[in-house]
């Protein structure tokens, strides 16, 4: 069966945030779209699951509060009173060392320690790193600098103990990646400013907070630093498909062949072949690469080269009572440097009141790439067990799980590693010159959801200009 749509179409190729957001917002300009989804289920990583009384995210449990795109989408769909707030309060992150869970100090922002004395007294560090931490501030301004891995960056300002137990436990819940290949220009451009304008970052990050304006808390007190939604981060994705349901085509399944033909664009799904002026790629940019090796194969090329990593999230939901250990912060880290499988747990009591229900305790384990990879082929309970284990021996407790869900994200983290910048360039360059084409997702400008959602707005934009252009001509 073929099926023709009048001038003006938009086909739009993956329902996670990217492809849901680029739908909304090229619907809501009156744009005539089909969103194409494998799953029969939208949303893509976004999911919440409610199992006794507790709301279990399998993907992304919040988003950052500082970035915009997020909170002005949530506005326009009319469910910013759904809005809830970290417990910045109890904001505590622990790293392990040794076998133990160190608090990390305070006044540490990100990678800058802005306080010495809980710098000093701290034993996350040795004497040698905190030393070489503190002489940090003595650094002059620099000259604009070539890309450098994250790893090389952090260890010129604060040493080998930094990269190790701050910058590389941090960045492997983002970027699920290693520091050493991380590119800090697309990972951490703000910190890269900072070493341009100030030299030390430490002196930097200082000035920067003694910047803020009074306009930035709320009640005297400081706006949280991350937010989610009171029905578990699917509200946000239900909510656009629920706003798209009535004017976006929706078609369940796989993209099988996808083609050129008289400026149109020609997609095969599900027995069907869907005519285009416009495409809107929003799937990870290894699949953007398969379907467009035959129309530029330099541009599937440079797409594909962009890597990914895998990673698996242990929820484990225990009874209280008899659970007694303290939840006195949002969880803790884990350094590759201690060899361990988990690579962090969040304290979801603590973190997001409200979401675990009293009589319950819930855990969230992270097991990185390299794990997940090892782990790809064993079954979901083995995963829980070792998550378990690890928790166990860690916080030292004795108690088993009442419940316990695991989830798997193959290939679901774009890395952005040294040379991204200088790659996506000349990715959309390439893409730029063929016109109708488009490309969204957490691959090309920023990884989290506020930066997926601005980007599709950006998309929509260009889409609808192009349109007028069409139109006009």
């Amino acid at each position: 069966m073929k099926v023709r749509f009048p001038m003006s179409h938009v086909a739009i190729v993956g329902g996670g945030i990217s492809g849901l957001s680029a739908a909304y917002f090229l619907a809501k300009a009156g744009c005539n779209c089909t969103l194409i989804e494998s799953s029969p289920v939208l949303g893509g990583v976004i999911r919440t699951e409610t199992v006794d009384g507790c709301q279990i995210e399998a993907g992304p449990d919040s988003f950052i509060a500082q970035k915009p795109w997020a909170m002005e989408l949530i506005r326009e769909l009319g469910i910013a009173d759904q809005v809830v707030g970290s417990n910045d309060a109890a904001r505590r992150t622990f790293i392990c060392r040794y076998g133990r869970l160190v608090p990390l100090p305070d006044g540490i922002q990100f990678l800058a320690p802005t306080k010495l004395l809980p710098l000093l007294t701290t034993p996350l560090f040795s004497w040698r790193a905190k030393a070489s931490m503190a002489m940090e501030w003595f650094y002059r301004p620099r000259h604009e600098q070539p890309d450098r891995s994250v790893a090389e960056f952090v260890r010129d300002h604060y040493g080998e103990e930094a990269n190790e137990y701050l910058a590389q436990p941090m960045l492997a819940g983002v970027y699920g990646g290693s520091p050493e290949k991380l590119s800090v220009r697309s990972v951490l451009p703000r910190f890269v400013e900072i070493e341009r304008q100030y030299g030390s970052l430490t002196r930097g990050m200082l000035r920067a907070r003694g910047s803020q304006t009074a306009g930035s808390s709320r009640n005297g007190r400081p706006d949280p630093l991350f937010l989610t939604l009171r029905g578990g981060m699917q509200q946000l994705t239900d909510t656009l498909a629920a706003k798209i349901q009535s004017t976006v085509r929706r078609v369940t399944g796989t993209v099988e062949a996808f083609r050129t033909q008289g400026g149109n664009f020609l997609l095969s799904a599900r027995g069907e072949t869907l005519t285009a002026d416009q495409v809107v790629l929003a799937v990870p940019a290894y699949r953007a690469g398969q379907l467009l090796q035959g129309r530029d194969a330099q541009l599937a090329e440079l797409l594909c080269s962009i890597p990914y990593s895998s990673s698996i999230t242990a929820a484990l939901l225990y009874d209280r009572p008899p659970w007694r250990h303290p939840l006195d912060g949002f969880g803790f880290l884990i350094p590759r440097a201690e060899q361990r499988p988990l690579a962090a747990c969040t304290w979801v009591n603590t973190k997001f009141p409200g979401r675990v229900a009293e009589n319950r305790v819930l855990l969230r384990g992270f097991l990185g790439a390299e794990q997940a990879e090892a782990l790809s082929s064993s079954p979901d309970q083995e995963v829980a067990r070792l998550a378990a284990r690890e928790c166990k021996e860690l916080m030292g407790f004795e108690q088993e799980t009442s419940a316990w869900r695991v989830h798997r994200w193959p290939r679901a983290m774009a890395q952005y590693e040294v040379g991204h910048q200088r790659r996506i360039e000349e990715l959309e360059a390439r893409a730029a010159a063929l016109p109708g084409l488009h490309l969204t997702g957490n691959a090309y400008s920023g990884i989290g959801i506020p930066d997926c959602i601005r980007r599709s707005r950006e998309v929509a934009e260009k889409v609808m200009a192009q349109t007028a252009k069409r139109r006009d001509s």
